[in-house]
């Protein structure tokens, strides 16, 4: 593990919150959609487990309305949305509780409660 996937000033075990990973990586305000954040020139390799660790479950989702995979990774206070593409590469976007929701709804997907696969992060 590196030092950018971390917790800074948390203990291993304790929840990831929104507060931490915003402050672990360069995010960027996405125009037009408040609450949510992309993270701009990182390495596309970059999984999900490289920003959250391997102790936060992911789960996995198909949409009509996006052409990627989508993983959804839920932390106390928000969640990271990432789009796992065709060719191997990541987008991931932080978001905060109003904006997951509004960009799942978006998305069509089934709420937390009802996943349609769980995948551990470090296998991502």
């Amino acid at each position: 593990m590196t030092d950018r996937t971390r917790r800074r000033g948390g203990a291993p075990g304790e929840p990831m919150d929104f507060a931490t990973l915003k402050a672990a990586w360069p995010w960027t305000d996405i125009v037009d959609c408040p609450g949510r954040f992309v993270l701009k020139h990182a390495d596309p390799a970059l999984m999900p487990a490289d920003l959250l660790g391997s102790d936060i479950p992911v789960s996995e989702h198909r949409s009509a309305l996006a052409r990627d995979v989508v993983l959804v990774a839920w932390l106390t206070d928000g969640g990271l949305i990432s789009y796992r593409r065709a060719d191997g590469g990541w987008l991931h976007t932080l978001n905060t509780p109003e904006g997951m929701a509004r960009k799942l709804s978006q998305l069509g997907l089934a709420p937390p409660q009802a996943p349609t696969r769980i995948v551990a992060a470090s296998v991502l």
